[in-house]
């Protein structure tokens, strides 16, 4: 049951019902296909990079009107159907006091890798006064947001231990594979500690007041479904139910994850996202069970096609739209972020051009 705050947070929530996102998401057909892409705050926006000029990443994360500014940059510049919350993965290992930090060129970068009992055991928990400053931004977000919902954010427990037991980013996660099978139990202690990360952070941004959230794990692609199912699912499961009583929809998005749609479907979450490289009516069949509904979708056009002419930009946004209309609910989006080079009025023409299309 919702605790008396979380509750109240509920029923004084925006009653965006009728939003087109909001509406595929619980399996609807809305008024409009809804749109949004991944990483649409971002390095593809000038006015985002004259906002960021000489502030770290993670400063910008942590600061109220930066970060509900560069929130707010693409819908106002798009007229995309939803907000995602601008902010990183490691925003509540910071928060909670582990050294990391975003290396520019890199990407997180951990001081002390995380590899044994003792270094789990060492892991500073997240209060939510420490992600007081996001709870903030969300707040002034929805003042400032209207009838456009508005998406939290957090990375999966995976995704969060591969930095922390590789260090770094990685190509391989030798040592993260290796944790798992050598010292299983190792393992689900550390994403035992990161599920309660993720759902506090979560927990706070929902309390704030965002309208849905998605769970990001980049890196579950790595994992065979073996290893998916016995590692990975029982702490993304945890997240996902743990966030189920606030009633909003929950999106679960993995990069290279088309053999683990099954699996990513038994999470719990309310809409898969589903990367470029299977089709959305290949992965609506995938992900569909016995004797339910067929499920929603999120997805996904290739991100590197924003680059082409337009002719065959528009040829794929129609055979995406045409692929998504065998799920439940399709939200339109890419197949992962928006590439820092990507024109940014070809963005715009996009979402004009999904807002043509019937859902």
């Amino acid at each position: 049951m919702p605790t008396t705050a979380q509750a109240r947070t509920v029923s004084a929530r925006r009653d965006l019902s009728e939003a087109p996102l909001l509406v595929a998401a619980r399996g609807g057909r809305p008024a409009r296909l809804p749109v949004w892409f991944m990483r649409q705050a971002g390095r593809s926006l000038p006015e985002y990079r004259a906002l960021r000029e000489g502030v770290p990443m993670l400063r910008a994360c942590f600061d109220p009107e930066t970060l509900a500014e560069i929130t707010l940059q693409p819908v106002r510049r798009h007229g995309v159907d939803a907000a995602i919350l601008f902010s990183d993965i490691v925003v509540p290992l910071k928060a909670a006091g582990v050294d990391i930090d975003i290396v520019p060129g890199t990407g997180p970068v951990v001081a002390s890798p995380v590899r044994d009992a003792e270094a789990v055991a060492a892991l500073p928990e997240l209060d939510p006064a420490q992600v007081a400053p996001v709870a903030e931004g969300v707040r002034l977000l929805v003042e400032r947001l209207g009838d456009t919902p508005l998406i939290g954010f957090a990375g999966a427990p995976f995704t969060l231990a591969s930095y922390l037991v590789e260090g770094g980013p990685s190509r391989n996660h030798e040592h993260t594979k290796a944790l798992m099978h050598s010292a299983p139990e190792v393992w689900h202690a550390l994403a035992g500690r990161l599920a309660d990360s993720t759902l506090t952070f979560l927990r706070a941004q929902l309390d704030a007041g965002v309208d849905a959230v998605q769970l990001f794990d980049s890196w579950a692609g790595a994992l065979s479904p073996k290893d998916y199912r016995e590692f990975v699912l029982p702490h993304s499961s945890r997240v996902l139910a743990g966030v189920a009583e606030y009633g909003v929809p929950r999106i679960h998005f993995g990069v290279g994850t088309g053999e683990l749609l099954t699996a990513m479907r038994d999470a719990g979450a309310d809409v898969v996202g589903v990367d470029w490289r299977v089709p959305l009516d290949e992965a609506v069949r995938r992900l569909s069970a016995p004797d339910a509904q067929p499920p929603v979708v999120q997805g996904n056009l290739d991100p590197a096609l924003l680059a082409a002419s337009w002719p065959v930009i528009e040829a794929e946004v129609r055979r995406i739209a045409d692929e998504g209309r065998a799920a439940a609910g399709h939200i339109f989006n890419l197949g992962h972020g928006v590439l820092p080079e990507t024109d940014p009025e070809v963005l715009t023409r996009v979402v004009e051009l999904v807002h043509e299309l019937r859902p």
